[in-house]
């Protein structure tokens, strides 16, 4: 479909320093004032040497189901750190593997037991890399809405509990709606398929040769799993957050932080 060769790395170049330009001349930032023109250049140089790294190695772990193992697990840990770092900044981020797992791993399962993926790298790691992506979506938006809400709204939080509502159900009560929002793209992405967007794996198997009906039901598949894993992983990590295993509260060196089952403060999930 596009050539490799220097008029595609020069368009690339091109595309990526108008993309860092523009996020630094309307002066992008996020919450804590941080740019977002460097993220950007970063990501499509990390971009670019991860493609080149994967394109070399594929065929090679492809062969092996040990390797092919190593690699998804090396996958998942990536998204992991990813997503945590993400929605905070302090030692809960590695809570983040619970949604991404449990909404990945029930799924590449089940696919596995009724032989609709084969234990073979050629057709394992792209399925199991879109599922996984998914997953550190939904698990991005859901805590970081929701733990800015409960930032945002910690008032409301403290009134429930003076009602006699317990930590976790004050915070459910003014975080569901919130983190339920990172469902939205999914939502709207299998809503508008072919008559908005016509998203990858479809194209990619038109142009393998494969046909418009076989490349229609593979896009199919891919979207409602993507459906699922998303609202599992956005359902527990809004537990998480609720049960104030996920928050952004600093812990100071050598202090463990102090939960309290049914405590009526808001303790270290204000956000918390």
């Amino acid at each position: 479909m596009l050539p490799v060769n220097a008029t595609l790395g020069a368009v690339l170049a091109v595309l990526l320093v108008t993309a860092a330009g523009v996020a630094a001349l309307a002066h992008l930032t996020d919450a804590r004032g941080r740019g977002y023109a460097r993220p950007i250049a970063v990501a499509g140089l990390r971009a670019a040497v991860q493609l080149a790294a994967v394109s070399a190695l594929i065929g090679w772990v492809v062969r092996a189901v040990p390797l092919l193992l190593c690699f998804l697990a090396l996958m998942f840990t990536v998204a992991v750190r990813t997503a945590g770092r993400r929605v905070t900044e302090n030692g809960t981020w590695w809570w983040t593997a619970v949604p991404i797992g449990a909404g990945v791993v029930p799924v590449v399962v089940v696919l596995l037991l009724t032989g609709l993926v084969p234990l073979k790298g050629i057709a394992l790691v792209p399925v199991t890399g879109i599922l996984i992506g998914g997953a550190l979506t939904a698990t991005v938006l859901a805590g970081r809405r929701a733990l800015d809400e409960l930032r945002t709204r910690h008032g409301e939080v403290e009134a429930g509990l003076a009602l006699g509502l317990l930590d976790r159900d004050a915070r459910l009560e003014i975080a569901r709606p919130a983190a339920s929002d990172a469902l939205l793209p999914g939502l709207d992405q299998t809503r508008t398929v072919g008559l908005v967007t016509l998203p990858g794996a479809f194209v990619g198997m038109l142009l393998g040769g494969a046909s418009p009906v076989l490349a229609g039901a593979v896009q199919l598949f891919v979207l409602v799993a993507l459906m699922a894993v998303q609202a599992v992983a956005a359902a527990v990590v809004l537990e998480l957050v609720a049960r104030g295993r996920l928050h952004r509260e600093p812990r100071a060196p050598g202090r463990t932080a102090r939960r309290r089952r049914g405590s009526r403060t808001l303790d270290g999930a204000e956000g918390e």
